[in-house]
């Protein structure tokens, strides 16, 4: 599989999973759009990584960001072959009683209406364009309840069903979408979910959260790379509508 002078752009490009994707496609040949907020992260991003980069700060909740964005990439390098729709937050823990309004339109406005805009002005593109991959960051949260992360789990839920009906609409112009749905990943992100449902016992949270994977464990941030890159490959050509899960065996103990 090799993605020489293809471009791919991954929104949440400064975290793990995001990180993890850039590298995997650089080293394929790509040439890069990075988008995160922090401008300063994607510098340190940059750094590692060989090959043709643009990095743009924006904010993926925000309509002119996301437009600007996606014309900055298409300014320097003319498509978009691949679009890795990763950017997302986990929010404020607390039961649906207790929940904010306030965090839950800050959980949606990322991870779902952030998604959505990115499928709206990268699909246009595409469409133009007659091809296009897209894989969307979901979570096994979209399939499963976890208390405490209502807005989370409420908005990668909507996330998996926007991926179905954005293939359907993308298949007449030779797009594919699809969405991976990772359960804990060895990120930063798993930091603040250890903090946030046991403060002061991280180390305890850990291993319940470990213990509870049938393989004893969290995924790598190159692990979940690894599926978005084979499913933005040709070898994946047939392969649109679908979410993967990648949680080392929790689906076969789920309801």
């Amino acid at each position: 599989m090799s993605f020489e002078n293809k471009v791919v752009l991954i929104t949440g490009a400064a975290g793990g999973i995001g990180i993890a994707a850039a590298k995997k496609f650089a080293a394929s040949g790509a040439h890069l759009a990075l988008v995160d907020l922090s401008k300063e992260a994607l510098e340190k991003v940059s750094a590692e990584i060989d090959g043709k980069v643009l990095l743009i700060g924006a904010d993926v909740s925000n309509e002119e960001d996301v437009e600007n964005y996606v014309q900055k990439t298409l300014d320097e390098f003319g498509k978009i072959d691949v679009f890795v729709n990763n950017a997302g937050i986990n929010g404020d823990f607390a039961n649906i009683v207790d929940q904010t309004v306030e965090n839950y339109k800050k959980v949606m406005d990322v991870n779902l209406i952030g998604a959505f805009l990115g499928l709206k002005h990268v699909m246009k593109t595409m469409i133009e364009q007659k091809s296009g991959v897209i894989v969307n960051t979901a979570s096994n949260g979209g399939l499963l309840g976890a208390p405490g992360m209502s807005a989370y789990v409420a908005s990668k839920h909507a996330l998996i069903g926007l991926s179905k009906t954005a293939a359907l609409e993308a298949a007449p112009y030779n797009i594919r979408v699809n969405a991976v749905a990772p359960s804990g990943v060895d990120t930063a992100m798993m930091r603040s979910i250890e903090t946030n449902s046991a403060k002061g016992h991280e180390k305890e949270a850990r291993e319940a959260f470990e213990a509870a994977v049938p393989l004893k464990r969290y995924a790598t941030a190159d692990e979940i790379a690894n599926l978005m890159y084979f499913l933005a490959s040709d070898d994946a050509s047939f392969i649109t509508g679908s979410y993967y899960r990648i949680d080392g065996g929790g689906g076969a103990t789920s309801v």
